[in-house]
């Protein structure tokens, strides 16, 4: 990857529905190079899909929660994979420190957050659980914006 390939996916992190029309003049190349330079990053899986970014108020999941979880030692990753696949998680990390792994999830109410809880504990090697309910949102974005060659 070089710098016009971060540049690129500045550009469609930024507006995923920029034509390449209005990126090769925004980028000063040519639309074939962009059309290039995005069917070889989606070829190698730097690029993994487009998606919308939808606000999670908006659409009624209110809560947002950030659970620490301790796992029994060697069963790491088979309980992590079971609780990726809730639909109400969003990530699931293996981290340092006291917890083993940290979910982030959004609920739309109390009721729900709840049931999951019940639910994480009631999963064979899971130890304990630690919950915070996060109170404001203040930065909240994709991970790459700006081109980080040529600073």
């Amino acid at each position: 990857m070089d710098n016009l390939d971060l540049r690129i996916l500045s550009e469609l992190n930024r507006n995923a529905r920029l034509s390449y029309r209005q990126m090769a003049k925004e980028l000063n190349v040519s639309m074939s190079t962009i059309s290039n330079r995005v069917r070889n990053m989606e070829n190698k899986g730097i690029i993994k899909g487009y998606v919308p970014i939808l606000d999670p108020l908006q659409i009624g999941f209110d809560l947002m929660v950030i659970i620490g979880v301790r796992i029994s030692k060697g069963n790491l990753l088979g309980v992590q994979n079971e609780i990726s696949k809730n639909p109400n998680v969003f990530g699931v990390y293996d981290i340092t420190g006291d917890w083993d792994s940290i979910i982030e999830a959004r609920f739309r109410n109390r009721a729900e957050l709840n049931k999951f809880i019940k639910w994480l504990v009631s999963i064979e090697n899971v130890e304990r659980s630690y919950t915070q309910i996060v109170l404001n949102v203040v930065k909240e974005e994709a991970i790459f914006h700006e081109p980080i060659i040529g600073r």
